[in-house]
């Protein structure tokens, strides 16, 4: 991935007002009925899509994010290595690798762009410095944009002032209806194969997917046996208020945003991530919040696959406790990381 645009000095946030103003939020909804409409003719024209086993994986290993938290919702740091066992279709697995919370990480955030989220970019995007704020000092940041097809804007950096001012730069007046999600996604997977260490993709999206079926196949395949964590944030809040703009179009704008949420939901759990979906400039401020929060505690393990069998294999990581609850016993931690993968094919 390189870097294709140079920064200008000066660069300013837009200085509109904050809040959900109903004449934004019915253009909004007006443009991206357009989008919405196109993904449901898309995926009605592909009714047969391609047999799964069209899709090739290779995996010579599984790496496993995890994070750990206790029972108050804490995160633990300071495990190491023995503290954790790896599990592939219940049987134990050696962890081959570990990075602990203090390894750094790289973050590429990838950002929808258009004109729809031109109207909305006060209310989700300039807020971003609560993820960039959180991050550690070590973590490194880059930024694209995607509409038709992802375009890198800056490489990984550990400046988060310029990521910041490289968020600034989007331009969010240029592009049409084409929201290729998964395409998009499958290049993306490209860019970060190569990277060694922990990699997190932050996906802020409406999750309206115009891409071909192959291409959605492709990528959730892909996602569950790559390295890469998926944290999406939604940018659909402002559809659940809107419903002044006419009850047809209404109810058509919710059906294919459902489509959309939950296929967000798919591509992000898929990775052992999570979906946000944020109503308002507040909430999406949480939720950068949390999402740094999860980045700078996130242990990366990596085992072997056991069996090039091309089955769906469940993952399961438990974690030894090294303090005592009350009654001086182990104290209880939650486990959060991707529940399975996909074996390489014979």
């Amino acid at each position: 991935m390189q870097r294709e645009s140079t920064l200008t000095s000066g660069s300013t946030k837009s200085s509109r007002g904050q809040g959900w103003r109903r004449d934004v939020v019915r253009r909004f909804v007006k443009f991206l009925v357009l989008s919405a409409a196109l993904a449901l003719t898309t995926a009605a024209q592909e009714s047969n899509p391609p047999s799964p086993q069209t899709i090739r994986v290779n995996v010579d290993r599984v790496n496993v994010g995890v994070v750990v938290t206790d029972s108050k919702g804490k995160f633990v740091e300071g495990l190491q290595r023995e503290s954790f066992q790896v599990f592939d279709n219940n049987a134990p697995q050696p962890i081959t690798e570990f990075a602990s919370i203090e390894t750094p990480a790289q973050v590429l955030m990838v950002v929808e762009s258009g004109p729809a989220v031109y109207l909305l970019q006060d209310e989700h995007l300039f807020v971003a410095d609560a993820l960039l704020g959180g991050l550690s000092a070590g973590d490194s940041v880059a930024i694209a944009s995607y509409n038709e097809a992802p375009s890198p804007i800056l490489n990984f950096t550990t400046d988060k002032r310029m990521a910041q001012a490289a968020l600034d730069q989007i331009a969010f007046n240029l592009g049409y209806g084409a929201l290729n999600l998964s395409s998009s996604l499958n290049t993306v997977l490209d860019w970060l194969a190569p990277i060694p260490g922990k990699k997190t993709v932050v996906l802020v999206t409406t999750g309206i997917d115009t891409s071909p079926q192959p291409a959605m196949q492709s990528a959730l395949a892909r996602l569950q046996s790559s390295d890469v964590q998926v944290l999406a944030v939604s940018m659909n809040g402002p559809i659940h208020s809107a419903k002044d703009v006419g009850k047809g179009k209404y109810q058509q704008t919710l059906q294919a945003f459902g489509q959309a949420d939950t296929w967000l939901s798919t591509l992000a759990e898929a990775t052992g991530g999570r979906a946000f979906f944020p109503q308002n400039a507040k909430a999406f401020q949480e939720t950068y919040r949390i999402i740094a929060e999860i980045v700078r505690h996130e242990y990366s393990l990596a085992f072997a696959p056991p069996r090039a069998d091309g089955a769906i294999h469940s993952i399961d990581v438990k974690v030894e406790s090294t303090t005592k609850g009350s009654g001086d016993k182990p104290a209880d931690y939650r486990v959060d990381h991707r529940k399975a993968y996909q074996a390489p094919k014979p």
